[in-house]
């Protein structure tokens, strides 16, 4: 096992990837911007190291101020966490070449998976299904309409270097086509320094599922258990739970097998998710991309396995066995995953602020995984997550119910939050019938 680690993150996710190290003996190094100076995360790990000001790319992500902390700490290891340099093939190989472990998959595969219409073209290759869009990147926004005719309307304009739900608009027709190809474009361009777009068929009533999986030490990928994710607003993850109440015990035999077959086809090694679309009227699913890191809604994984992501994660880098028998994975009870962000309930609107009060909820069954506390600050430099609020229970009414009295005593104070929102959600027909999509945010609005 590393016997060192820096984690090149901050707030919840550093939080708990220091906390796994801890247990496990790892000397933890904790690198923070002058913003995050005094956050539990680097308060909580063994040694911290200032890497730059507020701005993301002046610290987190700033690769050149990382590498230096790890060599000024004697780090043997990183883990990137999610967002800012986790799904940066550039920034794994450095890592690599300067003689540390990366914790994630090779740079290889992140390149593969991180081009949308390379990573499509790749799966369709490896026998897995994809829904019908565009081989190539459209050239222009007469490409596009020429390609929509083959595919046929409404369909779904991404950006080709694209993820978390950015860089996507719908369009019903030529004319919404025009005017997405030419947004969609101009809005990759500025964001991911890469203009290309593709198409995809849009299925106005779609679930969103997702499967965990392990590239092992040994070569074997296997997949853990599936998650749904159809709880959106702007196409990002509200609510995750564990297993999917869409997915019959046969669909995820070729759900679990086809993720497999996804992550074999890259030659996967450490954690990721893959991505996929559930028609609920068909049953069909198709692939939609792979996130090539650890998931924020890694713990519901967690609990109905029983084993800890992080650690497996850490176990592969290390090149040492998993913790558990992959021939013999099984899965126990439902868990829920709920977002807690500073953000409007309404509108979900950013809304940082000082927070004046922070009780987080405990119990039976109850997990918060949190990067605030009280007398602490969101800031509008970093994403608005404060909180994963988790529940788990033996089967899903009842994880409902944990959820809601979890929420009901989660109190936060100063800044704007979004428990106001789950409250409403817990107790909607919809929801807690299970028979819902990605619409279904909207719908509530």
């Amino acid at each position: 096992m590393i016997d060192s680690l820096l984690v090149a993150n901050r707030g919840e996710i550093a939080r708990r990837i220091i906390r796994t190290a801890k247990r496990l003996g790892i000397r933890t190094i904790a690198v923070h911007s002058e913003a995050d100076a005094g956050m539990p995360f680097v308060l909580e790990a063994d040694e911290s190291v200032a890497i730059g000001p507020a701005a993301p790319a002046q610290s987190y992500r700033n690769a050149d101020a990382i590498l230096a902390a790890a060599k000024a700490t004697g780090a043997k290891a990183i883990h990137p966490g999610y967002g800012f340099l986790s799904e940066n093939a550039d920034f794994a190989r450095t890592v690599e070449a300067n003689g540390l472990v990366w914790v994630g998959p090779g740079a290889d595969a992140i390149s593969a998976m991180g081009d949308k219409i390379n990573a499509r073209n790749l799966m369709a290759a490896a026998g897995v299904p994809v829904a019908p869009g565009t081989p190539d990147p459209a050239g222009s926004a007469d490409d596009a309409v020429e390609a929509a005719c083959g595919i046929g309307y409404p369909v779904m304009v991404k950006a080709s270097a694209g993820g978390g739900g950015m860089g996507m608009a719908v369009a019903e027709d030529e004319a919404g086509l025009r005017k997405a190809f030419d947004q969609v474009s101009a809005f990759a361009e500025r964001t991911f320094g890469d203009g290309s777009v593709l198409l995809e068929r849009y299925f106005p009533r779609v679930r969103h599922v997702e499967v965990q999986i392990l590239g092992l030490a040994d070569g074997r990928v296997i997949a853990l258990s599936e998650r749904e994710c159809s709880v959106q607003r702007r196409n990002q993850k509200l609510v995750e739970e564990a297993p999917s109440p869409a997915v019959s015990p046969e669909s995820r035999a070729r759900l679990l097998a086809a993720a497999a077959l996804a992550g074999e086809a890259v030659g996967y090694r450490n954690a990721g998710t893959v991505e996929c679309l559930l028609d609920p009227a068909t049953g069909e699913f198709f692939f939609l991309e792979m996130n090539t890191r650890l998931q924020v809604e890694h713990p519901i994984t967690e609990l109905i396995h029983g084993i800890d992501l992080v650690e497996e994660q850490l176990r592969i880098a290390s090149g040492l066995a998993p913790t558990f028998d992959p021939d013999a994975l099984t899965t126990t009870g439902h868990a829920i995953e709920l977002r807690v962000n500073a953000e409007d309930p309404k509108r979900f609107f950013p809304g940082p602020g000082h927070i004046t009060t922070w009780v987080e909820p405990t119990g039976d069954g109850v997990r918060v995984d949190s990067g605030y506390g009280p007398d602490l600050t969101v800031t509008p430099h970093y994403d608005s997550l404060m909180a994963k609020l988790i529940v788990y229970a033996a089967d899903r009414d009842e994880a409902i119910a944990k959820a809601r009295a979890a929420v009901a005593g989660f109190q936060i104070a100063g800044p704007k939050n979004n428990l106001p929102f789950f409250a409403e959600l817990l107790d909607n027909p919809e929801f807690t019938s299970g028979d819902y999509d990605t619409g279904i945010v909207s719908r509530m609005r």
